[in-house]
């Protein structure tokens, strides 16, 4: 297994992993909170695409999937487009309202472009500083892991809230 092959396959556990906490969700149960201030799923699984999409398009150098194929409309939430979730309020978490199938399909298309750009990359490649704004700049290698982290923690927390929701 290669570079490439190594983070396609931790990448690709993403989608997977929502694919089946999403399954049979309706809208309550992606809008449940089991607090008024805890992450909904549909919250949790739009963030995780989200920034998904932009931190992987800014190191790929490509547009988002979110901007370039439509999914700003059909989600059609109230935030900017450049909206990910990062620091939002909990009356912008609340304001997340998608169906299943909306989250998964915007997910598929994230994760198609991630493939595609995890694909070309050499185990050279994952040296390469993509963000120097830290003490210790950030190479793509570093960045890719915690893109991954971030999103594989999110889906933890997603399906905590709906093993709450299933057994209310």
């Amino acid at each position: 297994m290669n570079t490439a092959e190594l983070l396609i396959e931790a990448y690709s556990r993403v989608p997977d992993e929502a694919a089946r906490i999403l399954d049979g969700l309706d809208e309550a149960a992606l809008t449940f909170r089991p607090d008024p201030g805890a992450n909904t799923i549909a919250w949790l699984v739009w963030h995780l695409a989200r920034g998904q999409d932009a931190q992987i398009a800014d190191v790929a150098g490509t547009d988002q999937a979110w901007t370039a194929e439509g999914w700003s409309q059909r989600l059609d939430l109230p935030f900017d487009t450049s909206a990910t979730g990062y620091g939002q309020s909990s009356s912008e978490v609340a304001a997340v309202r998608a169906s299943a199938a909306e989250l998964t399909g915007y997910l598929e298309a994230v994760h198609r472009r991630t493939v595609e750009f995890l694909a070309t990359l050499a185990e050279e490649d994952l040296d390469r500083v993509v963000d120097d704004s830290w003490d210790e700049p950030v190479t793509l290698g570093v960045r890719l892991v915690s893109i991954v982290g971030d999103d594989l923690q999110h889906l933890g927390q997603a399906a905590y809230v709906r093993g709450i929701v299933e057994r209310s």
